[in-house]
């Protein structure tokens, strides 16, 4: 008790509520949490469940863990700060300091868990190698997006579909069985591959035996320590149900001289592999109430999942799993034993439909190639260089000239903690970035109104986000951030401003639902400079955005480039992709004419991302910061609905 009284601030932690089924709560994001709940035994928080529509049968009882303090509300009854998120949210006291999203809230349950009793060393262990289990956003990371998302949500709609008679697979639950079948990765890979090797001639078998083996259900009371893979043996060593796997200082001859070619792969025992995390935790309730509809009404369809199956049977094996499930409705199914030969497997397999590879046969390479098919050429204003792009049909498009490239703030008679000196950064790169918010700053502070609402997405230590709160008193200032750490540092400079005008929400931009007039990104890595873009344009605000890390764009689940219909008529997806990598050839310490080809790389895909808003009724102008020193990535987007 004494850690949960040394905890920070009074929170309260806000699910939605939907409808029961079979002893579950619904949605599935929901049942998660009161798993993790109840696994971390935790009870810091304070739970409301958020009706998402009027119910008058709602009974509680054996589906939330116990200790847990639960109260009904309504949607109008949460905080303001809340409503502009989607749940789950967690909200600490006085209401201005938001985590939101599945990931965020699980991860910080967790962290909150292991902070009042720091001995439960494996709730942290939850969080996986180096603490980055589910820490990527979905929209850059498939896995996270796999867990978070598209899982629960194909459940929930299988669930719904079961009362027909031949419910439709998902094809989530298929990727996740192939998924399982692909070796594992891990940090001590060649250690442990040769570990096995060594295993696997002390026993006499191939590779191909072991491997059915693993597709068997196995748990602790059907295995003794000389019969045990070694994956199981250092997954279970690790939640002390084994001890550790014996280990000799050296390794045979034949074993160290084994090329890594010939080590055996490491197979899962987990959903990332070897070690039970929060993957783990995300998926079970899911996968149970998957399994309980194959096996009431396709039983015959269960052969086809053994890994899913063996994964079910194994994940109860773990401490505290089976208790922290039955105190939230779910009553662990027995299945039957399943083995399939290794062809009936890769068949399966082979039938989820994958990605494929892009082929272009007229494909140009390099940038050169590229910026002539666009017919590129170079007109000189007021002393720079743009490129211009002339369409087929004869449509100029350049870059807009500064509105006011001398403007700067009075950096010296504002508050120290205004400043990204603040910020614990060198003097020179402290200059730098007072340069590039002077750009930002003017612009929005040349657009925003009293009482418009302005967001700062992928906010970091909140240097933008803090010098509008403090210019703009009458607007009020929300800070994105998906890094908890920049957040929290971003919160400290404001309370010593004393903002009353600024809020701080943790959780990838795609769960912010609120609206806003103006939003802002400084240096949005990669397609993040799209989310935000896409963000505003289907919010109809403008935008002020600071493109970086071109090279890591590339398709995904919501954007396909080029972007504009005016690019695609003139590129491929692979001569796109060349400008944007070249485009990342802009630092200092390269030569000029590579930086010159890069800057211009950089423009043609900002061009593209300003035709494509227009295309979507945005009036957009791209612009060089003033002095272009300021930063290697020196272009603006400046996007107004008309």
């Amino acid at each position: 008790m004494k850690g949960i009284k040394k905890s920070l601030t009074e929170e309260y932690l806000y699910l939605d509520f939907s409808h029961q089924m079979e002893g579950c709560i619904f949605p599935l994001h929901t049942s998660v949490t009161l798993f993790l709940l109840s696994y971390c035994d935790c009870k810091i928080f304070k739970v409301g469940l958020v009706l998402t529509k009027e119910s008058t049968d709602i009974s509680l009882k054996n589906v939330v863990p116990q200790d847990v303090e639960i109260q009904i509300i309504s949607k109008q009854e949460l905080p303001a700060i809340v409503q502009n998120c989607c749940l789950p949210a967690v909200v600490e006291k006085p209401d201005n300091f938001c985590r939101a999203g599945l990931a965020v809230v699980l991860r910080h349950i967790i962290q909150k868990s292991y902070e009042a009793d720091p001995s439960k060393k494996e709730i942290l262990e939850l969080l996986g190698f180096k603490k980055t289990c589910l820490k990527a956003c979905a929209e850059v990371s498939q896995w996270t997006r796999l867990c978070e998302l598209t899982i629960p949500l194909a459940i929930e709609n299988f669930l719904k579909e079961s009362s027909d008679q031949h419910p439709t697979i998902p094809a989530e639950i298929l990727q996740l069985e192939r998924k399982l079948s692909e070796p594992v990765r891990v940090h001590n890979d060649d250690k442990l591959r040769r570990q096995k090797l060594k295993q696997q001639k002390a026993a006499g078998v191939g590779p191909a035996h072991a491997k059915s083996r693993v597709l068997r259900q196995e748990t602790s009371e059907e295995l003794d320590s000389s019969s045990k893979s070694l994956e199981l043996q250092v997954a279970f060593s690790k939640l002390a149900v084994y001890e550790e796997p014996a280990t000799t200082n050296r390794e045979p001859s034949h074993i160290r001289k084994a090329k890594v070619s010939d080590l055996p792969p490491l197979e899962h025992v987990f959903a990332e592999g070897l070690y039970f995390t929060l993957a783990d935790i995300v998926l079970l309730p899911c996968i149970h109430h998957f399994l309980a509809i194959i096996c009431k009404k396709l039983s015959e369809k269960l052969i086809e999942f053994p890994l899913l199956a063996a994964w079910y049977q194994r994940i109860q094996e773990v401490p505290r799993v089976k208790t922290a499930a039955s105190q939230c409705g779910i009553q662990f199914l027995h299945l039957p034993e399943l083995l399939t030969t290794l062809k009936e497997q890769d068949a399966n397999l082979s039938e989820v439909p994958g990605v494929e590879e892009q082929n272009d046969a007229s494909f140009l390479r390099g940038p050169r190639p590229t910026m002539t098919k666009l017919m590129l050429f170079y007109i000189t204003l007021d002393q720079l260089i743009f490129p211009c792009l002339l369409h087929e049909k004869g449509i100029e498009v350049m870059f807009s000239p500064h509105p006011c490239p001398t403007w700067t703030l009075d950096w010296n008679s504002l508050p120290a903690a205004v400043s990204p000196k603040e910020g614990k950064m060198s003097s020179d790169r402290a200059l730098r970035k007072q340069q590039q918010l002077n750009n930002l700053v003017y612009v929005v502070t040349s657009q925003a109104k009293p009482g418009d609402r302005i967001v700062d997405f992928c906010s970091g230590g909140g240097h933008v986000g803090i010098v509008l709160a403090h210019m703009l008193p009458s607007c009020q200032v929300t800070l994105i951030e998906n890094k908890e750490l920049s957040l929290i540092r971003a919160k400290k400079r404001s309370d010593e401003l004393g903002l009353s005008n600024i809020w701080f929400i943790q959780a990838n931009m795609e769960y912010f639902t609120g609206m806003f007039n103006i939003g802002v990104a400084l240096h949005a890595c990669g397609v993040a400079t799209d989310m935000v873009i896409e963000h505003c344009i289907k919010t109809r605000a403008a935008f002020v955005t600071c493109p970086c890390c071109y090279g890591f764009i590339q398709n995904t689940s919501k954007f396909n480039f080029p972007k504009s219909e005016q690019f695609k008529k003139t590129l491929s997806y692979k001569e796109h992709m060349i400008l944007c990598r070249f485009a990342d050839q802009t630092a200092v310490q390269l030569p000029a004419q590579r930086r010159l080809i890069g800057k211009q790389c950089m423009c043609l895909v900002d061009l593209d991302r300003a035709r494509a808003a227009e295309e979507r009724g945005y009036s957009v102008q791209v612009i060089s910061m003033e002095p272009e020193s300021c930063s290697p990535k020196n272009n603006m987007i400046v996007g107004v609905p008309i």
